[in-house]
């Protein structure tokens, strides 16, 4: 690991551990987000390289034990798996979903959370597409636009949505919980009508 993914790796654990609500999975996108081509454009044969905060990202997550999952459309996977081997970075993932799909990765998303057992609610997701995000949010997924790959701001920005997600959803579950408690009791209602002579 060089000395730029350490710096980096420190910036981001710092990220994170200002934040008392974090995610349980975080999901990446692999073609301009973790890295900066598509992988049908290149050769199993070249060496990858990831965008210059990526390493340090992932490397952060993994130390605080945060699980880190991909959600690839791109329709080479053969491809993007030797690139993510020759990186080091394949053990890093506890699921990866690479194939081409017209779903905008909502099959992607079931994938995973079949894999992982996680609650879409506790996932946080990284795409450079906007159709991507539109789709995987509307499943409950906090999903970030990345302009430029993922970097620290990307980050910062990602947990920041997912906390204010995470407490408005809070809030609703006590305020449902709080009106459903002000019921009155129906399990065993008076019987109606009996009127005796």
């Amino acid at each position: 690991m060089g000395e730029s993914s350490e710096k980096m790796k420190d910036e981001a654990l710092k990220i994170i551990e200002s934040f008392q609500v974090l995610p349980k999975l975080v999901v990446f996108d692999l073609d301009y987000t973790l890295w900066p081509f598509y992988c049908e454009c290149r050769s199993k044969r070249e060496m990858p390289s990831l965008y210059p905060h990526a390493m340090g990202i992932l490397l952060a997550l993994k130390q605080r034990g945060i699980d880190i999952a991909i959600a690839s459309r791109s329709p080479t996977a053969d491809i993007a798996k030797a690139f993510l081997n020759k990186l080091g970075i394949t053990s890093f993932f506890v699921a990866q979903e690479i194939y081409s799909s017209w779903s905008h990765k909502t099959d992607h998303f079931q994938r995973i959370h079949s894999t992982t057992g996680i609650s879409f609610h506790d996932m946080l997701f990284f795409d450079d597409e906007n159709r991507n995000i539109q789709a995987v949010s509307k499943m409950g997924v906090t999903s970030i636009l990345v302009d430029n790959g993922v970097n620290l701001g990307a980050l910062s920005q990602g947990l920041t949505q997912f906390s204010r997600n995470w407490n408005t959803s809070q809030k609703n579950k006590q305020k449902w919980l709080s009106n459903y408690s002000k019921k009155p009791d129906t399990s065993n209602p008076a019987p109606s009508n009996s009127t005796s002579k």
